[in-house]
């Protein structure tokens, strides 16, 4: 079940009419947990399995590592490693196989390779990586242990946010689901809006603008220099508008039942260098490799180098999450270098210039845009192929997918998008007649200018 999907409507309205029904607490946890297992095997049934497994080791481990001084490391490790194997074992185990198959075909000439035919669990390294901040946090000191089991799994499966984050931390969530909040209006409006703006931003904007990148990277090598960069500026538009508008559903979704969820994005194409970028897109992800792999590799505390080398670890290991392929790797390492080599520039600079603050903002997106586009291709030939042809300044084929009238209103409708970001947010809650004609021009945008067809929000596959 997507959220641009008739079939998640319908969900989401019954789901919410019976949450505010339920006058107790326990029967709406209940609800809740209920829900989102139907949610979860929407996908794929027989993997609720998997979750509800590593949902009864981490429950466990979290009571043992609060109540044992002596082995409270050993639980500790025995979830991580529970945690991150299955993980690898789903998403990485035929890539591993793949790159040392030359390997075994040199020492063993007819040995035939175990692949597996699987489906990666949906939303397998979101989740994962919320269990783990459960068990590391109560190990910590920083979180007690949850001794509901109903709420534990509701923190690891609560369906917002289940299938794409934001990475939740047990501190922020679980004292959530211990309250009973009575129906607000406001909670209702801020929670509609928020929705509506994602809405809008994953079926006209990312849906969009999805034809035009996908015929790009389908044709590159027809295609115009320009006509390739302009695809390639787009796809820096879809992937956002896709992710962010997923955030801005989850967050609404939630915040409508009165349950808050971290902000995942601030305007991340507005950042001045990559280091700002990486501070402002999603955030869930930046600073859970900040917590629990860059401090406890030392940080900063260590020397220069030591930082700068650890760094370029969480950057790898960044990309190597986003999926098991070398593209994400070398996407990692770029954006890892250049946060390393390159100083970062303040957004709270106290010296004002619009021109060079301009001049940065431009640069710094046209680096994250062709590092986009290890992202997008489908390996490290087709990326650098690709690359080089922008940069050969060839005049071709400028077909683009879209005509004319599409492109000038995909334009448009980005910079809208751009322009309102942050800006309107509380605006159009203020009063109910803002608040109703915002809606029902949302509805109505989408409904005659999205494109639908179900198409999955790209962060699914992680």
């Amino acid at each position: 079940m997507v959220f641009n999907s008739l079939q998640f409507l319908v969900f989401f309205m019954v789901v919410s009419i019976l949450y505010y029904q339920i006058k107790n607490q326990t029967g709406r946890i209940w609800l809740l947990l209920l829900s989102s297992c139907y949610f979860y095997m929407t996908f794929v049934p027989v993997y609720i399995l998997i979750l509800g497994f590593t949902i009864v080791i981490d429950y466990i481990a979290g009571i043992l590592i609060a109540s044992s001084v002596k082995r409270k490391r050993a639980w500790l490790t025995l979830s991580i490693i529970v945690n991150v194997g299955i993980l690898v074992f789903y998403k990485y185990f035929n890539f591993l196989l793949g790159n040392i198959e030359p390997l075994l075909a040199h020492i063993v000439p007819r040995y035939q390779v175990p692949y597996l035919n699987i489906i990666l669990p949906i939303g397998l390294s979101f989740h994962t990586f919320q269990a783990m901040s459960y068990t590391i946090e109560v190990y910590r000191g920083n979180q007690k242990p949850e001794k509901n089991f109903v709420i534990y799994a509701l923190y690891v499966m609560y369906y917002p946010q289940l299938v794409a984050g934001p990475i939740e931390r047990p501190q922020n969530m679980i004292h959530q689901f211990h309250v009973f909040r009575e129906y607000r209006w406001d909670n209702v409006k801020e929670g509609l809006s928020r929705m509506a703006w994602g809405f809008f931003k994953k079926v006209v904007i990312a849906d969009r603008v999805a034809v035009a990148v996908d015929y790009a990277f389908a044709n590159h090598s027809t295609l115009s220099s320009w006509s390739l960069l302009a695809a390639a500026m787009l796809y820096s538009f879809q992937i956002y508008c896709d992710f962010s508008g997923y955030s801005d559903i989850a967050l609404g979704a939630s915040k409508l039942m009165g349950i808050t969820l971290m902000e995942n994005f601030n305007e991340p194409y507005k950042s001045k260098s990559i280091t700002e970028f990486w501070t402002r897109w999603h955030i869930s992800l930046s600073s859970w490799f900040r917590d629990y792999v860059y401090i406890p590799l030392g940080g900063n505390r260590k020397g220069e180098v030591r930082r700068r080398l650890n760094v370029f670890l969480v950057f790898l290991l960044s990309g190597l999450w986003h999926g098991a392929n070398w593209t994400f790797v070398a996407w990692g390492s770029l954006h890892g270098a250049l946060v390393t080599l390159l100083p970062g520039k303040s957004r709270t600079d106290p010296k004002k210039n619009v021109f060079a603050d301009a001049l940065f903002i431009c640069l710094n997106f046209v680096m994250v845009t062709i590092f986009w586009i290890f992202f997008r291709a489908p390996n490290i030939k087709t990326a650098a192929t690709y690359i080089s042809e922008i940069f050969s300044f060839r005049m071709a084929d400028t077909k683009f997918g879209l005509n004319i009238v599409e492109m000038l209103f995909s334009v448009l409708v980005i910079a809208i998008m751009l322009f309102r970001e942050n800006r309107f947010k509380s605006y159009f809650i203020k009063s109910d007649i803002t608040f109703s004609v915002y809606l029902a021009l949302m509805v109505v945008v989408c409904y005659f200018f999205g494109v639908f067809g179900e198409n999955q929000f790209i962060y699914f596959q992680f």
